[in-house]
């Protein structure tokens, strides 16, 4: 299958192309690079070092003799979109290109603007480069679970059966997003949805919980395959940065009481459940939906989980919360699509955390400690 990897030079986007390259699809990668600008407009840099997506490239055709073509240029340039579908012939495209952080999106005015612009614009250029060169591809999108919020009920896999007034029907689930950045994936959801429905296009749109890890079977391979290990308090995801927290000697900052439940997944899932996705595609005209997570813990939990693990004595400080959230919230999520394509998880456990504590040991030098102390307030509005 000929697979095409947009945002292929980011934390997920490269791992999610070696592990498609590995399992015998022809891939390539699209990218503009933006991730990269991100950390020179914040003053940060991965924790461990990456190469740049040509000498990556370079290195896997070196160590797996595949080839992964490289496409460079931006999804809001619309005739560069349709060209690249029209020369790759793509199957199925697997879309990353996106600003991924909550609060980067909260900075101010300017960074909410142009994440939804980016974002909405990009894919809405995508949906209709499908629909012209060939409605036969397959979307794969990669959504987020902080789409949905934290409602008082049950979260189903996108769909909701709703009963009212006596009558019945099937809705997209209630949406109640946390940031900026969140809202342009509902937008990003329902414009998916529409172009499914009226065009008979077919997409699946994959609301994945927070990742943690930097390692895959490929990135294992050779240091030049690494990818992004991102720690800082806008784009660091929570476990990531515990454990950079605690090889420091520094206290684990939770925000608030640390009772916000999370959904969670392994980087070496998150590869696989777009390999099953690809590999199992939606029928035309079918807007398909999997809650991409294999477990849900609170904040503290996570926290008091990493201070159990590392070998040395570490502190839990709570912070106040910058975000606007529940501090403790009912959290039921269905997750059962991608186990029932064949996602066998790897469940967090003492084992993975334990393996991470070295790479942060090599590469502590690197850390600024001060870039994980939380600087954008959800609740103060910027121009």
């Amino acid at each position: 299958m000929r697979v095409l990897v947009l945002g292929g030079d980011g934390y997920l986007g490269w791992p999610t192309a070696l592990h498609l390259s590995d399992c015998g699809h022809e891939t390539a990668v699209l990218d503009n690079f933006a991730r990269r600008r991100y950390d020179e407009e914040l003053g940060v840099q991965s924790l461990v070092a990456i190469e740049d997506l040509d000498v990556r490239a370079a290195a896997w055709k070196e160590v797996s003799g595949k080839e992964i073509p490289v496409y460079t240029g931006d999804l809001l340039d619309a005739e560069f979109v349709y060209d690249v579908l029209r020369e790759f012939k793509p199957d199925a495209v697997v879309h990353f290109a996106e600003q991924r952080a909550a609060p980067y999106s909260m900075i101010d005015r300017e960074h909410a603007v142009y994440t939804q612009h980016n974002n909405v614009v990009g894919t809405l250029n995508l949906l209709f480069a499908i629909a012209e060169t060939n409605p036969d591809i397959h979307l794969v999108k990669l959504g987020t679970m902080g789409e949905y919020g934290t409602p008082n009920i049950d979260i189903e896999e996108g769909w909701l059966e709703v009963e009212h007034n006596g009558r019945k029907d099937r809705v997209l689930y209630p949406k109640r997003p946390g940031s900026f950045y969140h809202l342009s994936k509902v937008h990003d959801s329902h414009n998916m949805e529409f172009a499914c429905r009226v065009w008979g296009l077919r997409a699946t749109d994959l609301n994945q919980g927070v990742v943690y890890g930097q390692r895959t079977k490929q990135t294992a391979l050779d240091p030049r395959l690494a990818t992004r290990f991102d720690y800082d308090a806008v784009f660091g995801t929570v476990l990531n940065r515990f454990v950079i927290q605690a090889v420091l000697g520094l206290p684990l900052t939770v925000y608030g009481t640390g009772g916000q439940t999370r959904g969670l997944i392994d980087i070496r899932d998150t590869v696989e459940c777009i390999r099953l996705a690809v590999e199992h595609p939606a029928e035309a005209g079918e807007f398909r939906v999997f809650n991409q997570m294999t477990e849900s813990m609170s904040v503290k939990q996570i926290a008091e989980l990493v201070a159990k693990h590392f070998p040395g004595p570490v502190q839990i400080e709570h912070l106040e919360n910058p975000r606007v959230e529940k501090p403790e919230h009912y959290y039921n999520v269905k997750h059962t699509g991608l186990i029932e394509l064949g996602l066998q998880p790897h469940l967090l456990s003492d084992t993975l955390i334990e393996s991470m504590f070295p790479a942060v040991e090599d590469n502590k030098h690197r850390v600024e400690p001060d870039k994980m102390l939380p600087r954008v307030n959800w609740t103060r509005a910027k121009n």
